[in-house]
């Protein structure tokens, strides 16, 4: 089995649709808590990926990775390192999604790790993401270095049921030295 993880191009963005249509499909399906709720279509996931995160991409706004098992593509992540004047030594960490059958192979330990060299290439030197709280992703994100800086009760509606839930804020300095006391 090969994996490669690495940045989508601008260029081949459209011809990966229908795949990463497909992944978010599937994790929202499996009751990932990544912004959707049921009933949620693959024309949904298409349109998300078509109309939200491309033109982003195409901008530079966002580093879209993509982790490819034996060439098909199998796990997302999202770095947005375009922020305000006041913040541009910090990025963002987003929608962190491994296909349901792909999952429990270090496909998105090994998403966050690129993410991670990838945000240091771009002078980046704080980390910021969230999730719903007691998530598995919490844990990886914790065994990568990540700490909680806080959680919102009732912020996130679970994607299957009418239930208001937590979501944890966690951030990891990447560069110690370039951080205030």
């Amino acid at each position: 089995m090969t994996i490669e993880i690495r940045p989508v191009t601008a260029a081949e963005l459209h011809s990966l649709t229908d795949a990463l249509a497909e992944i978010l499909w599937a994790c929202v399906q499996a009751g990932a808590s990544v912004s959707f709720v049921l009933p949620f279509s693959h024309p949904d996931a298409a349109r998300f990926w078509s109309d939200q995160i491309f033109p982003a991409v195409q901008r530079g706004d966002i580093i879209l990775f993509g982790a490819f098992v034996d060439g098909e593509l199998q796990g997302t992540a999202q770095l947005a390192v375009a922020q305000p004047p006041n913040q541009q030594h910090r990025a963002d960490v987003a929608k962190l999604l491994v296909h349901p059958k792909a999952r429990r192979g270090g496909l998105g330990r090994a998403l966050m790790l690129a993410l991670e060299t990838e945000a240091q290439h771009h002078g980046k030197t704080l980390l910021v993401l969230d999730t719903r709280s007691g998530d598995p992703s919490q844990r990886l994100y914790e065994s990568l270095g990540y700490q909680v800086a806080g959680a919102i009760p009732g912020y996130c509606r679970n994607p299957s049921a009418d239930v208001f839930e937590a979501t944890t804020y966690l951030y990891k300095v990447l560069d110690p030295a370039a951080i205030a006391p």
